[in-house]
């Protein structure tokens, strides 16, 4: 998995008079925790560009002073209006222990579903993965090659070896729905299908 690196500045205190500044100074008020001990620090709203409005999932190379620490995105506030960063929470990891981090979901093949006229529909983005930092993939392949339409992909389909999924298990995670479209072409098949016996049974 890939790593982002982020530099923060030591808070030095807490409170909301603090916090208001920090925010007015463009960065994020942040934490964080998972090894013992909570840290308190800023961050450039700019500087979660690339590690929070994106589909990938990132571990993050927190350089706060003269301390490095490896985390993962926990929790992110958003204001309600603005839709900036409020808050940031981030979990220490140890690449000795596992860790759950949401993985996406990379969609490989050509479903025979949709090659009928159905619809491709991508439920689950990101699966839950617990396992070591070592062993958790960028993103997980589905394959879809086989999906027809009406069938799903569901969680229980999917070996990530070594690896455990934390979400449940009859999930969908693709799936290929009817259409106007594939329904009329099916009516009219069965149409033709029709004509054909009558013809047969006149001759």
């Amino acid at each position: 998995m890939k790593v982002i690196a982020i530099k923060g500045d030591v808070r030095d205190g807490l409170g909301k008079a603090l916090t208001k500044k920090i925010r007015k100074e463009g960065k994020v008020p942040c934490v964080v925790y998972g090894n013992g001990e909570n840290q308190n620090f800023s961050v450039y709203q700019a500087d979660f560009k690339h590690l929070v409005y994106t589909p990938n999932t990132y571990l993050v190379q927190l350089n706060i002073g003269d301390q490095s620490k490896l985390a993962k995105v926990q929790e992110l506030q958003f204001h309600p209006v603005s839709d900036d960063i409020v808050h940031a929470d981030f979990y220490e990891v140890d690449p000795a222990k596992p860790v759950s981090i949401p993985v996406p979901v990379k969609l490989v093949g050509n479903s025979v579903g949709v090659r009928a006229g159905g619809k491709l529909q991508l439920k689950i983005k990101k699966l839950n993965i617990l396992g070591l930092i070592a062993d958790i993939p960028e993103f997980i392949e589905v394959n879809i090659d086989n999906l027809a339409i009406g069938k799903s992909v569901k969680v229980k389909d999917i070996s990530v070896g070594g690896l455990t999924l934390l979400d449940s298990e009859n999930n969908s995670i693709v799936s290929v729905i009817i259409t106007r479209a594939s329904r009329s072409a099916a009516g009219s098949g069965a149409d033709e299908e029709d004509e054909t016996e009558e013809t047969s049974g006149e001759e």
